[in-house]
């Protein structure tokens, strides 16, 4: 069995985003720009953004942080995202989800420019994925097919089975594994909460990726030997024996399931920093206009 490091290969990437931007500066280039709109004081959100924001000092990369309280309206965070839609000095930006539950979040998404959506939620981005034309990817999925490659991981032919069906992770990483390509050529089946016979459905599988939120939900039982393990769940679950009071869990029984399969991303320090790190991708791709001109 072999624990697939996502925080090496993420490093190992800010490394070779790093040495590309000091190729562009050396040039009389500025370095990529990068700013995220956080709303409120998520503690969640509020880890991520900064995570993003040291990524960004790692690579090289200027970046802005543009903060709101919980009460914003919809209309001010609009007029926020006009401002760095019209900003040619920023070649990217997110907006840090979930927001609160007056926003609409599909409208926010829907009114940044889709060619400085670098977290690739933007409909244009996402219809363009689907049926293989160059885009914006969405980070999560980006970075799972980014470690099956730099972990030689043969998906061609294989099976792979999705647990959960979200814009953001299952739906896009289901896409990519059956494009053509390598990652790819996949054999891709997608369950949810309406999926009977899950158990059996992940027993067939050589690959299962596990997005569902749902603590510990993979169970050994559920996974054939040697299969692959890619585990997106991130949940905090109550732990006194920590100071912090939790503890960051996954999708999946990682005790247990590890002990049959041949690779699997460990919670925290698998697909998370991968996260960041296509992020980081998907800015550099803007700011050199390798995707849209």
């Amino acid at each position: 069995m072999t624990i697939i490091d996502g925080k090496k290969i993420s490093d190992d990437i800010k490394l070779e985003i790093a040495n590309q931007v000091k190729d562009i500066v050396s040039k009389g280039n500025r370095p990529p720009h990068l700013a995220a709109i956080l709303v409120g004081h998520d503690g969640g959100s509020e880890t991520y953004v900064a995570h993003k924001i040291r990524a960004c000092e790692q690579c090289g990369f200027k970046s802005t942080l543009l903060r709101f309280e919980e009460d914003v309206t919809e209309q001010e965070l609009l007029q926020a995202i006009k401002s760095l839609n019209d900003d040619d000095s920023v070649d990217g930006f997110i907006v840090q989800l979930p927001l609160p539950k007056h926003i609409n979040e599909q409208n926010i998404i829907e009114a940044i420019d889709y060619k400085k959506d670098v977290d690739g939620f933007h409909p244009i981005n996402v219809g363009r994925m689907s049926i293989g034309l160059p885009c914006f990817k969405s980070a999560t999925p980006a970075g799972i097919m980014m470690l099956l490659e730099r972990y030689n991981i043969d998906t061609k032919g294989k099976k792979c089975v999705v647990l959960g069906r979200s814009n953001i992770v299952g739906k896009p990483v289901a896409t990519l594994l059956m494009q053509k390509g390598n990652p790819g050529n996949a054999t891709v089946t997608v369950c949810h909460s309406y999926t009977p016979d899950i158990k059996e459905i992940c027993l067939q599988s050589d690959i299962i990726i596990a997005a569902l939120g749902s603590p510990e939900f993979v169970k050994a039982d559920m996974v054939k030997e040697g299969a692959v393990i890619i585990d997106v769940g991130t949940t905090r679950v109550k732990d006194n024996s920590r100071k912090s009071g939790y503890k960051l869990t996954g999708d999946v029984d990682f005790e247990n399931v590890s002990k049959k399969c041949s690779y699997i991303t460990p919670v925290p320090g698998g697909v998370g920093p991968m996260t960041i790190v296509s992020l980081m991708n998907n800015t550099l791709l803007a700011a050199t206009k390798a995707i849209y001109k």
